[in-house]
């Protein structure tokens, strides 16, 4: 087991775990950040979407000795209290239906518009094709990306 320090959400954190442990875990386990899920454990669904260096990635797939930089989560956009402006725009368009995919559709979402201000129904579209919705929520999820883009 080693110790490592990470920045997550603008925060320096230590754990301690093996090599080889997904990020996935130690957010979650560790850390105790319940925005990434685990969907798939094959970085194929989305659901344990988060940042890392501004880039969406997924934390199922990087074991922790291999993250370089700045981690973002869902809690790091916004809080209950007071929600970020892509979350309060899933809330009001009722993006969510069972929610489980919402972190990494929100994930990825935030990554899109942090380099495309204005993206094209086209273009959130493929930003999200690699994200699973089984709820089908997908126009909802969508309505969400433009009104969060638009404000």
């Amino acid at each position: 087991m080693a110790r490592y320090t990470l920045k997550v959400n603008g925060k320096a954190r230590t754990v301690d775990a093996d090599s080889d442990t997904p990020l996935l875990y130690v957010l979650r386990d560790n850390l105790e950040l319940r925005g990434p899920r685990f969907g798939c454990g094959l970085g194929q669904c989305g659901a344990c979407t988060v940042h890392v260096n501004g880039e969406a990635v997924r934390s199922c797939s990087i074991p922790v000795s291999a993250v370089k930089g700045d981690i973002t989560t869902l809690e790091g956009l916004g809080t209950v209290a007071k929600p970020g402006k892509l979350q309060q725009a899933f809330i009001t368009e009722q993006a969510a239906q069972c929610g489980y995919c919402a972190n990494g559709m929100i994930m990825t979402s935030a990554a899109l518009l942090a380099k495309n201000r204005n993206p094209s129904e086209t273009e959130i579209r493929e930003a999200l094709a690699g994200n699973l919705c089984r709820c089908g929520t997908h126009q909802r999820i969508v309505a969400a990306v433009k009104r969060a883009a638009s404000t």
